[in-house]
């Protein structure tokens, strides 16, 4: 019998609701059975805590006195570079912004110790930054510069926006050339010494469900140790990928865009990170509800990790040369082990996410829905799915004509 997600929130509202992790959800339909299973679990919490670059922040710093219109002009927070192109003190701060004077890759590897990940884990820490400014000046802005300290809670909004996250499934990266190479998936060995991958497997938000039959423009998440929603699909959504029997992608896949009140969040949920040789990312915990609706979401949400495969793709030509294919296929258990087989080769192996946090996640959404503190929302609009005809693409470069 099927049930609504408004009848799920009544459930929870009267503290009866059935709340399982996408880890507990496994061994209890095995025990029960899918049908039974179904009919008494009305939710199934899940969780990532990985490393997510597309994500940045947007605040609103109030109006100085005389005014300054920061749009059109320069703002930095703690030395990094914001982007002014909306209003008078609007700007927005990206995730992998870094100092102007930061040294990069001109010292190969570069170590990028810091950018705008971290200021957004200071805000939320509570830490003051410090506001620089240069404007043109106007009748109605006169003033031209600006330098002072701000806090998160100074701010008339400050919120959480990211275009691109909890990526559905995600690449095994591994390294066939003859030296050290530094990427967004780290450091990588020669000769295959090494192979990084970065999901939680099981537990992964978007593996759970893996049709977006649930998910959609409006769904609430667990976001940063806050409240977020999902605004829609991210960029780069790509659900046309080969699937297995039971509907699990089997290379990189769809993508969350979302947002929250970032004054809400805690830094333990949102980290500056640091790649040698590439740059700086932030790294972000998400946890998505599933409402069991039916007997199909639930068989979803009881993926096991031996059920979820990856592509192994070299990322020292291949990738970076965008050659399509992969030279490998190996299952989360087996990346979990610790060691894979591939092409006949012994590799170790090494999680860029963390599945204890992950787990952590999920049981804190858990636990908020069974104490009655996170109602499950109805999406106005499901996210697009394998039969949307959806593809990403690569970019078709066009030659420039030149003025004679």
């Amino acid at each position: 019998m099927a049930k609504t997600i408004e009848e799920i929130n009544e459930k929870i509202r009267k503290g009866k609701a059935v709340v399982l992790t996408a880890e507990e959800i496994i061994d209890y339909a095995a025990e029960k059975g899918m049908k039974r299973a179904a009919q008494e679990v009305d939710v199934v919490t899940t969780g990532t805590f990985g490393p997510m670059c597309s994500s940045g922040a947007y605040f609103n710093v109030g109006h100085s006195k005389p005014r300054i219109k920061l749009g059109g002009g320069k703002t930095y927070l703690n030395d990094v570079p914001t982007y002014t192109g909306f209003a008078a003190v609007d700007f927005f701060l990206g995730a992998t912004a870094m100092p102007d004077d930061d040294p990069r890759n001109k010292i190969f590897p570069g170590k990028f110790a810091y950018g705008g990940a971290y200021v957004i884990e200071e805000l939320v820490a509570g830490k003051d930054v410090r506001l620089t400014a240069t404007a043109y000046g106007t009748d109605c802005y006169p003033r031209k510069t600006l330098e002072t300290y701000i806090s998160l809670k100074d701010m008339n909004e400050a919120v959480l926006l990211d275009i691109r996250n909890a990526y559905q499934n995600y690449n095994v990266a591994v390294n066939l050339s003859e030296k050290v190479i530094y990427t967004y998936m780290g450091v990588l060995q020669p000769k295959m010494g090494n192979a990084n991958y970065c999901s939680a497997g099981q537990l992964s938000p978007l593996l759970n469900d893996p049709y977006f039959r649930t998910i959609g423009v409006g769904t609430r998440i667990f976001l940063g140790g806050g409240v977020g929603y999902v605004v829609g699909n991210g960029t780069q959504h790509n659900p046309g990928v080969k699937r297995t029997e039971g509907g699990v992608p089997k290379a990189p896949s769809g993508t969350l865009c979302v947002t929250g009140d970032l004054k809400m969040m805690n830094p333990k949920w949102l980290r500056g990170t640091s790649y040698t040789g590439y740059g700086v990312t932030l790294t972000i915990g998400i946890g998505v509800p599933i409402p069991i609706l039916n007997e199909e979401i639930l068989r979803y949400t009881a993926v096991r990790d031996e059920e979820i495969f990856a592509q192994v793709v070299d990322y020292s030509d291949a990738y970076p040369q965008c050659i399509p294919g992969s030279i490998g296929e190996v299952n989360y258990k087996q990346l979990k082990s610790g060691r894979i087989m591939v092409q006949g080769k012994e590799i170790p192996t090494a999680g860029l996410s963390s599945y204890i946090k992950a787990r952590e996640i999920a049981r804190t959404l858990k636990e908020w829905i069974e104490t009655g503190k996170f109602l499950l929302t109805q999406p106005v609009e499901l996210l697009p799915s394998a039969d949307s005809g959806i593809v990403f693409k690569t970019l078709k470069e066009r030659p420039i004509k030149k003025d004679k």
